[in-house]
């Protein structure tokens, strides 16, 4: 007897086979009917449009059925109809072979007979089209088109990587002019891959600036209107923080245009994203294999693209998904070859990845506008020729000057849908900063405060100077606007609105206005307290509050508004004054409700008060502070007093590391020894400490010391997680230890620099399993959902990003997405891990000894992690230090500290 499985198998066999019906099948009644009657046909049914229009709906829903049942892609389908064109095409030519053409051929006149050649170019078989013939007797030829265009010989050749002051824009426009003529002459989003290709293949930020400039260059003198929308693409947004605009794409969408467009199916699709882990990386893959598709790619433009990005935004409500999924799929389907597709979606997913973080791009603009201007204006711009006739140091100059224009405005005006109108109208000019200043309900970016090891750290730094010190609040820093009409508006640090998060504040605002004030920018610390008592309460108390539609009624977590800056008074802005100035202003001219509204808790001292500020440190912490925060009162009357400090960048200076000491004094050239002294000097001269608010700047004009920060304790850097191994014992179904990383700043890459397994209780393992769960996916309805069989984890990614810079194997890959502050013991040399590699060792990068957790700093993003310039310059600080006290044990030991004496 036969198994049951023979059975079944027998039983499918004797099942009829899907019918393929012909061509006959489909043009057989058409072919029947009167010519008068075909040519009607046509003009009724449009039928010069496609193939689609050449036959009736009955006649196409047999297409799609047979289609739908065979589940065949687009190009599978061109591909069958195509064959079978060509065969009845070969027949009917072999049998009227001896009769010549009643009518010329033209040039749509193409044979399909070797259509599918494969001898044959895909810009030969691209040329191929669905057309009629003249005449009774015309054939009817389906062609498919090649997936990608034309290679375009002029935007891959532009060398946009040479430097500045030889890379000629005039030379490559007129020929784009000519290739943008199609598209109402605006830039092809060719020319921004182009750029994107180029930068992402190094590692030199000077490359990488030049690249930039270059770019945008081209883009001034031959395309002004794009440049724009080329700034935005370029540094991966839409809008600034303070506008809410944002894709909201999830996981599938790309995965379904991918799968629709490319002919994917879900096994393969996953197969390449476990391979590649980079959505970009796995539609590079996708398109290459793509060879034919029936629609013609359109060519995308800047200007296209990016409107696209705000349609995606802007959709909402009912419909919204599909509307974004349509916008998705034309995007890919326009994409013209695997690396715009890459790039296409590295944008959807919004992670570009090409290390044009807003500093780069500030400074790319700068130089771009120093040196080209758009055909219409007539603002002053160097000569190339005549900069590269001078000598670095005196390029030097010219250039910082430029960028610290462009820098400056930003900075109080953060938007470039301001700046870039503004630079193309005046180019890089003193007006812009008058143009681009402050104003109501638009943020500025805030000023930052440097770390300090310890006090005594602080003392020295801020020697013979005034200075006030400042209880530094657990709680988050807010900026409050305030016009004459009352309206209220409050950001975060990250320039994001909050307003809707604090509608208390919102009332209590206005009434703080005393006497002849109007209009005001202040900043403060809002922090959760007991309104009864004033006691403070803790950062995660004031985070449990809702973020947004928070109705006043509902408010259950008070807070109080800790004001210590103004910035903007009466239409004026204050931010070039003293800090003793707008301290005074602030203090005077607002009245104080208390445990509503105060100003932080002060005292003024200077370097010899150590006592007192000691005191004043210990009562800081006792108030349930984070420590103190140190400012510069007055503005430096004596150049000499001018100390290390910040460089506009956010990068500390390098301390100077002390003399490696001589057991004999040698007498020095006098020559040599006056232009030895000569250069020290000028070493050691650093950025005069101001007391003026500076937007966007870490200076030590502010020092912050935190109690994690002081001298018992060890330095602290906020890491980013970003995988994790199994633990072992009792932590077996734990993440112990977690791999964690800091930022490279030139690159937008994670590089990983140690693990941790201290610091951590059972309650935080259990939700940080929790949290990075490989084991349960998203539902279907959730962002980075299962994408019709394409699982995404939960928080967890299937293999090493392509961003992520480590040699080892975690068992779980985590998607970076949250801050840990970390303490630790010293930093070291280490060949394992590439944080920092070639900043202070070309070969090894920094690790941490005995990290310790200290908490989730919620108040951050990933982009406000510690960054790998930070932490090297830590170690040079720590291996300045250890130097320093060698020096001081060896002076104890009896030895003559004259010897050391420069």
């Amino acid at each position: 007897m036969s198994s049951p499985a023979k059975k079944r198998k027998k039983k499918d066999d004797a099942e009829p086979k899907p019918q393929v019906r012909s061509l006959d099948y489909f043009f057989g009644k058409q072919r029947s009917l009167p010519a008068n009657d075909v040519q009607r046909s046509r003009d009724e049914g449009g039928m010069t449009g496609g193939f689609e229009t050449l036959v009736n709906e009955e006649r196409n829903q047999s297409v799609i059925e047979d289609a739908n049942h065979e589940e065949l892609t687009d190009e599978q389908l061109a591909r069958k109809l195509q064959e079978e064109f060509d065969r009845e095409n070969q027949t009917e030519q072999r049998a009227q072979n001896a009769d010549a053409p009643s009518y010329p051929l033209d040039d749509t006149t193409s044979s399909t007979i070797d259509g599918m050649d494969d001898k044959k170019s895909p810009q030969e078989v691209a040329k191929q089209s669905f057309s009629f013939r003249p005449g009774a007797t015309a054939k009817q030829t389906l062609s498919l088109q090649s997936a990608s265009a034309t290679e375009d010989t002029i935007t891959n050749t532009i060398p946009f990587d040479e430097s500045p002051l030889i890379f000629e824009p005039s030379k490559y426009v007129p020929q784009l002019k000519d290739l943008w003529a199609p598209e109402n002459g605006s830039a092809t989003y060719a020319l921004l891959t182009r750029c994107f290709i180029l930068v992402n293949s190094t590692q030199s930020r000077i490359k990488i600036v030049d690249t930039l400039v270059n770019l945008l260059r081209t883009i001034i003198v031959g395309d002004p209107e794009s440049l724009l929308p080329a700034v935005w693409l370029a540094t991966n947004s839409i809008s600034p923080p303070y506008i809410d605009l944002e894709l909201g794409l999830g996981g599938s969408a790309i995965s379904k245009a991918l799968k629709k467009v490319c002919g994917l199916d879900n096994t393969s699709l996953k197969s390449l994203y476990n391979k590649h882990g980079d959505a970009g990386d796995v539609a590079f893959e996708a398109k290459k294999r793509q060879t034919f598709t029936l629609r013609k790619p359109k060519p995308l433009t800047i200007k296209i693209v990016f409107e696209c990005l705000v349609k995606i935004a802007n959709s909402r409500g009912t419909g919204s998904q599909e509307v974004k999924q349509r916008i998705v799929e034309r995007l890919v389907q326009d994409a013209r070859g695997a690396e715009e597709s890459r790039y296409i979606v590295r944008t959807l997913v919004q992670h570009l990845r090409i290390g044009a973080v807003k500093t780069t791009m500030l400074i790319a603009l700068s130089r771009a506008f120093l040196l080209s201007r758009p055909p219409t204006a007539d603002f002053k711009i160097e000569s190339a020729e005549r900069l590269r006739k001078l000598r670095k140091e005196d390029l030097t100059p010219i250039y910082t000057h430029a960028e610290e224009i462009v820098k400056a405005s930003f900075a109080r005006r953060p938007n470039y849908n301001d700046l870039i109108p503004t630079l193309l109208d005046i180019g890089v000019t003193e007006e812009l900063l008058l143009r681009c200043g402050l104003a109501m309900h638009i943020p500025l970016r805030p000023m930052l405060g440097s770390i300090t090891r310890d006090l005594q750290e602080m003392l020295v730094k801020l020697q013979g100077r005034d200075f006030a010190c400042e209880y530094k609040y657990d709680g988050q820093r807010a900026q409050v606007h305030c016009d004459k009409e009352g309206k209220v508006t409050i950001f975060s640090r990250h320039l994001e609105v909050m307003t809707d998060k604090y509608p208390d504040l919102v009332c209590l605002v206005p009434k703080i206005r005393g006497e002849g004030v109007e209009s005001f920018i202040l900043e403060g610390e809002v922090v959760a307290l007991d309104r009864d008592t004033g006691e403070l309460k803790a950062f995660q108390t004031l985070a449990n509050r809702a973020r947004k539609d928070v109705l006043i009624g509902n408010v259950t977590i008070d807070v109080c508004l800790f004001s210590f800056d103004l910035m903007y008074l009466n239409g004026q802005e204050l931010t070039d004054r003293p800090f003793r100035e707008r301290r005074e202003l602030l203090r005077s001219l607002f009245i104080e409700i208390p445990h509503h509204f105060t100003w932080v808790k002060s005292m003024d001292a200077t370097s010899t008060d150590s006592e007192a500020v000691l005191e004043f440190f210990k009562s800081a912490l006792e108030y349930k502070c984070e420590g103190i925060m140190v400012k510069v009162l007055d503005n430096v009357v004596n150049p000499d007093l001018a100390v290390s400090g910040v460089d506009d960048d956010g990068l500390e200076a390098d301390a100077e590391a002390p003399r490696t000491p001589s057991k004999k004094r040698k007498k020095a050239d006098p020559k040599t020894q006056a232009n030895a002294s000569k250069d020290e000097k000028q070493k050691g001269r650093r950025k005069a400490l101001l007391s003026t608010y500076e937007p966007d700047k870490r200076l030590d004009s502010w020092l912050k010391v935190k109690k994690d920060y002081d001298s018992a304790a060890a330095d602290t850097l906020d890491l980013i997680p970003i995988a994790g191994w199994y633990g072992q014992g009792r932590k077996n179904k734990w993440w112990s230890p977690i791999l964690l990383a800091v930022r490279n700043p030139e690159t937008g890459n994670l590089q990983a620099v140690t693990k941790c397994i201290s610091g951590f209780t059972d309650k935080f393992y259990q939700e940080n399993r929790k949290k990075y769960d490989p084991d349960v996916s998203f539902s279907d309805d959730e962002d980075g959902e299962d994408a019709d069989g394409v699982v995404r984890k939960n928080n967890t990614l299937p293999s090493k990003p392509s961003y992520v810079e480590y040699f080892g194997s975690p068992d779980v890959w985590f998607n970076p997405q949250e801050v840990w502050e970390m303490a630790f013991a010293d930093i070291t040399l280490s060949p394992v891990y590439p944080a920092a590699i070639g900043l202070v060792n070309e070969d090894r990068g920094l690790s941490l000894r005995f990290p310790r957790f200290l908490k989730v700093r919620e108040d951050k993003g990933i982009e406000e992690a510690s960054d790998a310039d930070f932490l090297a310059s830590l170690w040079r600080k720590q291996e300045a230090k250890g130097k320093t006290e060698a020096v001081a044990r060896d002076g104890n030991s009896g030895r003559d500290t004259a010897e050391y004496d420069d």
